[in-house]
């Protein structure tokens, strides 16, 4: 309540929706020792690469590294896995009614900036990006990569069958749409990596360009003339 003839204090922030010092501490050094990691595999290579490595790095201890990730495995793909909430997110978003394929493609459209935004905050996105090159040609991470893509398809195929109402174990059409969807994903990061424009907005091209061809590839005659 403003009393006449004083002036009311400047409105704060409640402290709890700021992070403290120590917070910000530990998150900066979070940060360092990913950006670290994904320097250190586009460089010297993931399998070349050790956790003494990084740490050594980031300029911390072996302890402090295990401190905050599990593994180097972990370390590798934590800014691929904040990139994969932000489309978990999208797909909950979308509105009722749209067809199961049309919501995950828009999803992926209109997460893309937001993606992007999510992974500068941590680390440069064109290190982010130059590491997924990496994954394609380094077999342990490309296996990880692989069993994540798995169990990101089935949290997905659940998403999916709450937004249309079905029992997932009883209909599979959830996983069969998802499971559609991921393969052109997949195969899209492949032929990506393997060019000389791997930056953010050839593989956003790319993947709106195979999305487009998936219902002809589905359901079109093979035989007819290449367009």
């Amino acid at each position: 309540m403003k009393v006449a003839g004083t002036s009311a204090p400047p409105e704060t922030a409640p402290a709890a929706s700021r992070p403290g010092l120590r917070e910000l501490k530990k998150q900066r050094t979070r940060d360092l020792l990913l950006r670290s990691a994904l320097e250190l595999f586009t460089e010297r290579g993931y399998e070349e690469t050790t956790v003494d490595d990084i740490a050594e790095a980031a300029d911390v201890s072996q302890r402090t590294f295990f401190r905050y990730f599990a593994s180097k495995e972990e370390a590798a793909f934590f800014v691929s896995r904040l990139a994969e909430s932000r489309f978990v997110e999208a797909v909950h978003a979308r509105p009722p009614g749209e067809a199961p394929l049309d919501a995950l493609r828009l999803a992926l459209a209109e997460s893309w900036d937001t993606i992007g935004e999510a992974v500068e905050q941590v680390v440069p996105l064109e290190l982010h990006m130059r590491f997924y090159r990496v994954i394609e040609s380094t077999p342990a991470l490309l296996a990880a990569h692989l069993r994540r893509a798995t169990e990101l398809e089935e949290e997905i195929a659940r998403v999916v069958a709450g937004r249309e109402g079905l029992d997932i174990d009883r209909d599979p059409r959830p996983r069969v749409v998802v499971a559609v969807f991921g393969a052109v994903m997949r195969v899209t990061e492949r032929i990506w990596s393997a060019r000389d424009d791997a930056g953010l907005a050839a593989l956003r091209d790319l993947t709106a360009t195979y999305l487009d061809q998936v219902t002809p590839a589905l359901t079109g005659d093979w035989r007819g003339p290449e367009t």
